[in-house]
């Protein structure tokens, strides 16, 4: 990722996959009321690690897997989690307004929209973005996790995320 980061943005790195995890059930405890959080990142960067991670912060009690054949999936814990995967979808206006995908985003629950920068117009202006990179280095396989607020709601969590988040001394997630 290039540019200069914002106020009130966050980098975080994860080696492992349940760190990633974690940080997505981080964000679900955190998260009170309906918002969309747009998901950026390639093919294995660990989307759906990370929405399986949040469903277990919002307390959903079923498995969450990959939505990319039925482009949405519901789950039910303390606000609905609607899980989107926009990968094979045109970016065509008409053709994602006869889905009716608008009435969730974000409707009355946490909506986790996968490869949202596919269709940015159906993506509210108060929104959380956040961008997952695999990266490889001397220490093996990484993940950053950038959170980026677009709006005084999503800028608010990310805070709470900062001072929530700690770190051991060996550079590993410390998991509560």
């Amino acid at each position: 990722m290039q540019g200069k980061m914002q106020q009130a943005e966050l980098l975080l790195t994860t080696r492992k996959e349940e760190e990633t995890a974690y940080v997505g059930e981080l964000l679900g405890r955190i998260i009170s009321e309906p918002l969309v959080v747009a998901l950026q990142g390639e093919l294995g960067a660990g989307k759906t690690v990370f929405v399986r991670g949040a469903a277990r912060g919002l307390e959903a009690a079923d498995q969450v897997t990959s939505p990319t054949f039925v482009l949405m999936k519901i789950y039910q814990g303390r606000l609905p989690l609607y899980h989107f995967d926009f990968y094979r979808l045109s970016g065509d206006a008409d053709e994602t307004l006869e889905l009716g995908f608008e009435e969730y985003l974000p409707g009355d629950g946490t909506a986790f929209v996968e490869w949202a920068e596919r269709l940015p117009d159906l993506i509210p202006p108060d929104h959380l973005q956040v961008k997952l990179e695999l990266f490889h280095d001397q220490y093996g396989e990484g993940r950053r996790i950038w959170f980026i607020p677009h709006g005084s709601e999503s800028r608010k969590i990310v805070e709470k995320i900062s001072e929530t988040i700690t770190w051991r001394t060996d550079g590993s997630l410390q998991q509560t």
